[in-house]
């Protein structure tokens, strides 16, 4: 038996429990992974709370939370070419993370490199794969400035450290609390949050020049509505990973994910450099699941939130 933490319909909190299942059997193009640890991410709550992207299966109850993971390869599923068993990996799993065991795709599978913990690696496949993505897409020259809404959330560190290594000056939006954190990721800090009004034109007289080039828009809501105003023309330079209807309504796009081995690799690779090199705020124990998703629940954390599973 494998142990998981799942939720057994859409709702709160109330919904989620732990369980005892069989052993996953993986499938064709499928690894069967022992979870060393799992990333904590906004998204988990939201799927718990029946925010499933279109196209999407529908929900199997009960379902294990959790997006990205990292462990050790126990089997290996018919067709599957360049892992084995025993290989140390990182990804985006079919069956959640929350568990002591999981399914993972090899579209979705890369080699743990040598210079990250399992802890490291599980925080990479959702927040730093979606920053390289959205950076990418931006695709702004060196002097070019950024605006990023909730730079202190683990896209939003990402994004910030990714686009000062290529040049690009970057302004970031976060409460008042976070403010030395987001000075030390070379970002222009701007407060917002509740009560906090006003912020174009704070964003405005905080960006060299009075002017940004792009928004990464990671808060969505009010806040996105705001910035938006900031840039005359919106297309291809304003993206959201939290609100794809309104960012559609103002002119812009959703982040256009990959979700590829490659992308994977890139974020890995730009983590031993350095580059990417996740800031884990906290970590907890699997029997502590719980807990470890109310923090990110609760939209206050610095950096990412892993789980701690097995050796």
């Amino acid at each position: 038996m494998s142990k998981a933490y799942v939720f057994t319909r859409f709702g709160g909190p109330e919904v989620e429990a732990f369980v005892d299942q069989d052993l996953p059997e993986p499938g064709p193009g499928q690894l069967l992974v022992a979870v060393r640890a799992a990333g904590v991410n906004p998204v988990d709550w939201k799927l718990r709370a029946g925010k499933r992207r279109p196209g999407a299966p529908p929900a199997e109850f009960p379902e294990v939370l959790g997006s990205e993971v990292a462990g050790v390869v126990e089997a290996v599923g018919p067709g599957v070419e360049g892992f084995a068993i025993g290989d140390k990996v990182f990804g985006n799993p079919d069956t959640g993370g929350y568990a002591e065991h999981t399914l993972l795709p090899v579209s979705l599978a890369a080699h743990k490199p040598a210079g990250l913990t399992f802890t490291e690696a599980a925080a990479l496949p959702v927040a730093a794969a979606t920053a390289y993505d959205g950076v990418r897409q931006l695709d702004l020259p060196a002097g070019a400035t950024l605006l990023i809404t909730g730079v202190g959330g683990g896209v939003g560190v990402a994004a910030a450290r990714l686009a000062r290594h290529y040049g690009v000056r970057v302004v970031g939006t976060a409460s008042a609390g976070k403010k030395g954190f987001v000075e030390s990721l070379g970002a222009v800090h701007v407060p917002a949050g509740a009560g906090v009004t006003g912020l174009a034109d704070r964003v405005r007289a905080a960006a060299p020049g009075g002017r940004v080039d792009a928004v990464f828009d990671l808060v969505g809501g009010e806040d996105l509505v705001a910035v938006a105003s900031l840039l005359p023309d919106r297309e291809g330079k304003l993206i959201t990973a939290a609100a794809k209807e309104t960012v559609g309504e103002l002119g812009g796009a959703a982040v256009a994910r990959a979700r590829t081995s490659e992308v994977l690799d890139a974020v890995a690779g730009l983590a031993v450099d350095g580059v990417l090199r996740p800031e884990v705020s906290a970590t907890y124990p699997l029997e502590r699941a719980d807990e470890a998703l109310r923090a990110v629940e609760g939209g206050h954390t610095r950096g990412k939130v892993v789980i701690e599973v097995g050796a």
